[in-house]
C-alpha cells in the first residue's frame, strides 16, 4: 500500500507543477518531468508483479490504480505537447555545460557550451559582480553578425584598470564575441570564444559561449523571437 500512496503522490506533484500557475510561465520546470510519466508506468508494472503487493492488494485493484494512473499520464502527456514550441529552440544547461537545439521534439543537435562561472568580483565596498548565467525562458532579441563587444565597468576593474568614460574608444573591443551574436537582453548574449578549449567548463562572466561550428548553427537555426529555456 506504501508504494502505490508513494506513486501516487509523485503523480499529483507532477500533474500539480504542470498545471499551477505559477510554473506554468516557464517551459523550464516542465522539462525535468518529460521522462517521469514512462517511469511511472514501468514501476506500475513492477508493482503489479510484485508478490508484497499481492498480499495487500487485490489484482483487480492493482489494475484499476494502473488504469487510473495511464489516463493520467495520456492527460498529462497532452498539457506537455502544449508547451512544447513546434519551431526550433535552445536548451541550455548550466549544470552540465552543454546545449540542446530542437525543434518541436526532435533533438536537432547537442553539444558542449560554456556558461557562468559564478565568480564574485568586487570594486572595494562600492561595487560587486556575480558572474553567472541567468536561468529561465528567454527569447532572441536580436541577431547580429561580427559583433562588437562593448566592455562594461567590470572588464577594466577585473584586470586592474582605470574606469574610462562611457564611450571612451577602449571599451571596444572587435573579434572577442566571434562571427555571430544573439542578444538575450540584460547584456547577455550567446556568441563564440577565442578560448575554445574551455567549452563544457563554467567559465563566462554570464554569457553563453560556443565554438563556432555550433554558434552558426544556432544563429541560423533560430530566428528573432525563438525560445531559449536556461536551467
Amino acid at each position: 500500500m506504501d508504494q502505490i500512496r508513494i506513486i501516487k503522490t509523485v503523480h499529483r506533484f507532477i500533474r500539480n507543477v504542470i498545471t499551477t500557475s505559477k510554473y506554468t510561465y516557464s517551459f523550464i520546470f516542465v522539462i525535468p518531468f518529460l521522462f517521469l510519466p514512462i517511469l511511472i508506468q514501468k514501476v506500475v508494472i513492477t508493482l503489479a508483479s510484485s508478490p508484497d503487493v499481492y498480499n495487500v492488494l487485490s489484482e483487480d485493484k492493482i489494475l484499476e490504480v494502473e488504469k487510473q494512473l495511464r489516463l493520467e499520464i495520456s492527460k498529462l502527456n497532452i498539457k506537455l505537447d502544449g508547451k512544447i514550441p513546434k519551431s526550433n529552440y535552445l536548451i541550455i544547461n548550466t549544470s552540465e555545460n552543454d546545449f540542446s537545439l530542437y525543434k518541436g521534439k526532435k533533438l536537432i543537435h547537442k553539444d558542449k557550451c560554456s556558461t557562468g562561472s559564478y565568480t564574485l568580483l568586487k570594486n572595494g565596498d562600492q561595487q560587486e559582480w556575480m558572474f553567472k548565467t541567468p536561468k529561465g525562458e528567454f527569447k532572441i532579441l536580436s541577431k547580429t553578425t561580427s559583433p562588437i563587444w562593448k566592455k562594461p565597468d567590470w572588464a577594466f576593474i577585473e584586470v586592474g584598470l582605470p574606469v574610462p568614460s562611457k564611450n571612451h574608444w577602449s571599451r571596444f573591443e572587435y573579434g572577442v564575441l566571434g562571427d555571430y551574436a544573439l542578444n538575450l537582453g540584460q547584456g547577455y548574449l550567446i556568441h563564440g570564444t577565442l578560448y575554445q578549449r574551455f567549452l563544457g567548463l563554467p567559465v563566462t562572466h554570464g554569457c553563453v559561449r560556443l565554438s563556432d561550428a555550433n554558434l552558426k548553427l544556432v544563429y541560423t537555426s533560430l530566428n528573432q523571437g525563438s525560445k531559449v529555456y536556461i536551467y
